[in-house]
C-alpha cells in the first residue's frame, strides 16, 4: 500500500484522484443499493407470497418481531455498535469526527436493513444506503490520506451516490448532498458528486433494468386553475410534515426512556408494529406497492386494492377513513420498527406519508367539489414530494426526486408550488430538518456557513504548542528567574507533580520584585502565581474554544486532559492564522 500510496502522489494530483474515487464510489454505491433492494425483495417474497388478499393474515403479528429480534442480534454480536439515524450519523461525522465513519458502515445497515424491512419493519432502506455509500467514500479517502475537506466531499459524494443508485435519479442525489449534508461546496467540487451519481445511476440501470421505482402516467394536463389547490396541499403537506417529525421525536423519547431495558423495548415495539401492520398491511415493509396502487389507480375499484390483506377488504366505502389512519400510523409503526431494536430511515415513510396524504387531500377536495377537479394520482405524486420536502427541509431534493423517479417532470411547476409552501410552513414551527434537528438541540450541527465548516475542519491538534517551561509551585523565585530567562512566553505554567496544572506565573506582574535578589530566597512559586481564567478541554470544539478566547479576552488559554494534566497551550494569533487560511483554502477553487 505504501509503495501505492508514493506512485500516486508522484503521477497523479489529488484533484484527479479525487474523480477516480468518486467513480469507484459511484459503483460500488450502486452495487450496495443492488444487494440491498434483492435481499429485501427476496425476504418479502418468501415470506408474503402464499397471503390471501381477501382475508387478514396472523403472521403479520409474528413476522415483524422476528425481523426486529434477528436485526437486534446481528447488531449487538456482530456489529457490536450504534447503526441508527444513518444520516444523522453522517451529519455527526462532518460537524464531530472529520467524516471519518468506522469501517463497518460500508457494510452493517444492508444487513440489518435488509431483514428489518424483508420482515415487515416500517422503515426505508434509503437511510441505510445513505450510510453505506458515505462511509465507502470517507474510508477511501483515508485509504489514500486524502485530506479532510476531501474527505467531506468524498462523503458527500457517497450520499449522493447512493441517492442516485437506489432511484436512478442522479439530480436528486446531487442536490440531496448539497441540501442536506454538504457545506459550501464551490462549482469546482459539484464535479466529483457528479461523477459519483452519474457512475451510480448507470451501474443501477446496468444491474435493474430501465424501469422506474414507481411507474405514473400524467392524468391530464396542468392547469393553473389548480394552483390554489396546490397552494393549499403544500400548507397541508407541511402541517403534515410537522406532524410527522413531532410524533417521531415523542415515540423516540419514550423508548429512548427503555434504554437499559433493551428487551422491553423489543417487547413494546414489536408489539405495536405488528398490531398497526396486522390492522393496516400497507404498512408492511417501505410501501412502494401501494403507493404504486395510488399513482396508477383511476377508479374506486383500483384503489381499493390498498384494502387487501386487511379487516377493511370488500368495505370500499372506509377508504377515505383507512387512508386518514394509515397516514396517522406509519409514523409509530417506523418509531416502534426503530425503536424497538429493527435498523431503517424515515426517507421512505415520508414518501409513503406525502402520497397517501396528497391522495387524501385530492378524494376529500373531489367529494366536496370544493372546486376544479383535481386528479388523484397527480396529487398523490405531489404530496410526495410535499411532506418529504417538508420533513427534510429540502425543496429541491422533493422537486427532482420525484420528478425523476416518476418521469413526472410535466408537472414541474406544481411540485415547485407544493414543495416551496410545504418547507416554508413548517419552517414556522421547526427551524431544522428531522435529520439534523438531533444534533442541532446538542449544538453539533454544521450548517451552510463558512465559519463553522472551517471550525469543524481545524483540530486542536493543529494548533497546540508543547513548547512550554514548567515549573512547580515550592521552587523559589530565584529558580524561577532562571526559567524565565528561557522561556519564550510572557507566562510560566505551574504543575503537581502529576503535571495537573494548577496555575500560571504571569511575568509582567512580578517585574518589580525580578530583579532584587534580596528577594530570591523569600519567595515561592506558589506565593506569585495567579489562577487559570479558563481552560480547554482537550476534546473541546474549535467554536466552543473560540468563545472561551472571546470571553476571557486572552491571548494563551492551556489545554488539559480529562483528568486536568497539561497537553500544551494554544495561541489565539495562531488558531486566527490557521482558520484565515482554510477559509481562503475552502473558496480557492
Amino acid at each position: 500500500m505504501a509503495a501505492l500510496l508514493e506512485w500516486r502522489n508522484e503521477h497523479i494530483s489529488d484533484r484527479q484522484m479525487t474523480i477516480i474515487l468518486a467513480l469507484f464510489i459511484g459503483f460500488f454505491a450502486s452495487v450496495a443499493a443492488f444487494i440491498l433492494h434483492f435481499i429485501i425483495h427476496e425476504i418479502q417474497r418468501l415470506l408474503t407470497a402464499n397471503f390471501s388478499n381477501d382475508t387478514f393474515n396472523w403472521l403479520y403479528f409474528v413476522f415483524p418481531v422476528i425481523g426486529i429480534f434477528l436485526t437486534l442480534l446481528f447488531v449487538r454480536y456482530v456489529v457490536k455498535d450504534n447503526i441508527s439515524h444513518g444520516i444523522t450519523r453522517i451529519l455527526y461525522a462532518i460537524s464531530s469526527k472529520r467524516s471519518r465513519l468506522k469501517g463497518h458502515n460500508c457494510w452493517t445497515s444492508v444487513i440489518a436493513s435488509a431483514i428489518t424491512i424483508g420482515f415487515g419493519g416500517s422503515v426505508g432502506a434509503e437511510a441505510p444506503i445513505v450510510l453505506t455509500g458515505s462511509a465507502i467514500g470517507s474510508n477511501l479517502g483515508q485509504l489514500f490520506k486524502m485530506d479532510n475537506k476531501t474527505l467531506m466531499l468524498l462523503v458527500g459524494c457517497g450520499a449522493a451516490a447512493a441517492i442516485a443508485g437506489i432511484f436512478k435519479a442522479p439530480i436528486a442525489g446531487l442536490v440531496f448532498t448539497l441540501e442536506v449534508l454538504m457545506v459550501d461546496l464551490s462549482m469546482a467540487s459539484l464535479l466529483p458528486i457528479l461523477v459519483a451519481s452519474t457512475t451510480a445511476t448507470c451501474f443501477t440501470y446496468i444491474f435493474m433494468g430501465s424501469d422506474s421505482l414507481f411507474s405514473f402516467h400524467l392524468d391530464g394536463e396542468w392547469i393553473v386553475e389548480r394552483v390554489p389547490a396546490s397552494i393549499l396541499l403544500g400548507v397541508s403537506c407541511g402541517l403534515i410534515s410537522l406532524y410527522f417529525i413531532r410524533s417521531m421525536t415523542a415515540c423516540e423519547n419514550v423508548f429512548a426512556r427503555m434504554k437499559d431495558h433493551r428487551y422491553g423495548k423489543l417487547i413494546l415495539g414489536g408489539l405495536v408494529l405488528s398490531s398497526l401492520i396486522f390492522l393496516f398491511p400497507v404498512l408492511y415493509g417501505e410501501g412502494y406497492s401501494a403507493i404504486n396502487i395510488l399513482l396508477n389507480g383511476k377508479t374506486e375499484t383500483d384503489w381499493n386494492e390498498i384494502l387487501n390483506n386487511s379487516l377493511f377488504y370488500g368495505h370500499g366505502k372506509l377508504l377515505i377513513l383507512y387512508v386518514s389512519l394509515v397516514v396517522l400510523t406509519k409514523v409509530m409503526a417506523t418509531s416502534a420498527t426503530n425503536g424497538g431494536g429493527g435498523c431503517g430511515g424515515t426517507f421512505a415513510p415520508s414518501l409513503f406519508v406525502g402520497a397517501f396524504g396528497g391522495f387524501l387531500f385530492a378524494r376529500l377536495w373531489n367529494i366536496n367539489q370544493i372546486g376544479v377537479y383535481i386528479p388523484e394520482k397527480n396529487f398523490t405524486l405531489l404530496g410526495m414530494a410535499g411532506v418529504m420536502a417538508g420533513v427534510m427541509h429540502a425543496p429541491l431534493t422533493g422537486i427532482f426526486l420525484i420528478a425523476e423517479i416518476t418521469n413526472g417532470y410535466d408537472l414541474f411547476i406544481p411540485l415547485m408550488i407544493v414543495s416551496t409552501c410545504s418547507v416554508m410552513t413548517i419552517s414556522i414551527f421547526e427551524p431544522h430538518s428531522i435529520y439534523a434537528m438531533r444534533l442541532a438541540r446538542q449544538g453539533k450541527l454544521i450548517t451552510h456557513h463558512t465559519d463553522k465548516a472551517v471550525l469543524t475542519l481545524m483540530s486542536l491538534d493543529s494548533v497546540i504548542d508543547k513548547d512550554y517551561i514548567a515549573v512547580d509551585p515550592d521552587m523559589p523565585l530565584g529558580k524561577l528567574v532562571n526559567v524565565i530567562s528561557k522561556s519564550h512566553s510572557s507566562f510560566i505554567p505551574v504543575l503537581n507533580t502529576d503535571g495537573v496544572i494548577l496555575g500560571e506565573v504571569d511575568i509582567t506582574k512580578i517585574r518589580h520584585i525580578m530583579f532584587r535578589t534580596e528577594l530570591y530566597n523569600k519567595f515561592s512559586v506558589k506565593q506569585l502565581m495567579t489562577s487559570i481564567q479558563a481552560k480547554i478541554s482537550i476534546n473541546d470544539r474549535m467554536e466552543d474554544v473560540m468563545k472561551k478566547f472571546e470571553t476571557n479576552n486572552t491571548n494563551y488559554l492551556p489545554i488539559v486532559s480529562i483528568d486536568n494534566r497539561l497537553e500544551g497551550y494554544i495561541s489565539r494569533t495562531r488558531v486566527f492564522s490557521m482558520y484565515r487560511k482554510m477559509v481562503a483554502d475552502l473558496s480557492d477553487e
